[in-house]
């Protein structure tokens, strides 16, 4: 079967990804709607009369029916606007663009310690299957996925900001100005969210990696004499390659909801700090220009992942 060409493969994806922005959107508009009090009161200001109330919902559309309001910022959207903040007036494309660099480049850094320990942690433990270094590995693995990323944050916290002064316990720096001051401010939110994800990368490449290592065609290379390395490097890791860019892709998704906690405990102003700050003020436009840029990040991200999987192994697309 002939390969689809990569514009169609993106393509398809595209159609594919509406239906999912479409209804998060209209989710989290419907779930704002249940947030208890008025906007409008907030608006209008202490000791407001009811008309004034009232001429405030009017004059930002509180008054419509929900599905009008919710169509009305779906249009705006179609058409590059996200809107403006109801009680700061500032264009939540700004807001979010100030924000997103923060929580990317925690996203970065978790991301990377966890690759950086977790593979290695299920390279080991599928060499040696059952040893003492294994059950090692996957306890520590238990212990990363059973660990609250809120609880290991504030223990993080107190050990190396408080007691050690090690780190910055809270606030951002911006990576243009001070590359150093900003990974040094993003180090402790990126270990608390890293944690399940060497866990998991680890779980998940030993299980994979398992697999593989039994299977009859690596029995036959060991009985040819290759190294158990050479049999791994260009036979093991190879064949797990769709497997490995897969949790990857299921991290960075899962690291991204997360900083809605992390950034809360460490007072950082990145996308969930933003979209908290948001849901508790009823700043609608707030909330669901973040949640509709968390989305679009998800699906490019699967996306991404989807056309390296292809490349790695063209049987996929097949």
């Amino acid at each position: 079967m002939a390969r689809r060409s990569p514009v169609k493969v993106v393509g398809s994806r595209l159609v594919q990804a509406l239906p999912v922005i479409l209804l998060a959107t209209f989710m989290v508009f419907a779930l704002l709607k249940l947030v208890p009090g008025d906007i409008a009161v907030t608006l209008a200001g202490d000791n407001a009369t009811d008309a004034r109330i009232t001429e405030i919902r009017k004059i930002y559309g509180l008054d419509r029916p929900f599905l009008v309001q919710y169509g009305a910022w779906l249009g705006n959207v179609a058409q590059g606007d996200l809107s403006q903040s109801l009680l700061t007036g500032e264009k939540v494309a700004d807001s979010i663009g100030r924000a997103f660099p923060n929580t990317l480049l925690i996203v970065v850094i978790a991301l990377a310690l966890a690759l950086v320990t977790g593979i290695p942690m299920g390279v080991i433990a599928a060499i040696k299957p059952n040893g003492w270094v294994d059950k090692l590995i996957s306890m520590l693995a238990s212990l990363g996925v059973a660990v609250p990323g809120f609880w290991l944050a504030m223990i993080l916290v107190a050990e190396f900001s408080l007691k050690l002064n090690w780190l910055p316990a809270t606030g951002a720096k911006s990576f243009s100005a001070s590359p150093v001051d900003a990974i040094r401010h993003a180090l402790l939110p990126g270990i608390a969210i890293a944690a399940y994800g060497m866990a998991e990368v680890a779980r998940q490449l030993r299980g994979a990696l398992l697999e593989v290592l039994s299977s009859q065609y690596v029995r036959t290379l060991h009985a040819k004499g290759l190294s158990m390395s050479r049999i791994l490097w260009q036979h093991g890791l190879k064949n797990v390659g769709v497997n490995l860019l897969t949790i990857v892709s299921l991290l960075v998704n899962r690291m991204l909801a997360a900083t809605v906690v992390i950034e809360a405990v460490f007072a950082i102003p990145g996308l969930g700090s933003l979209i908290v700050r948001g849901a508790i003020q009823r700043d609608f436009p707030i909330v669901q220009g973040v949640v509709f840029t968390m989305v679009v990040v998800v699906i490019a991200v699967n996306l991404v992942t989807d056309l390296l999987c292809a490349a790695v192994d063209p049987r996929i697309e097949q």
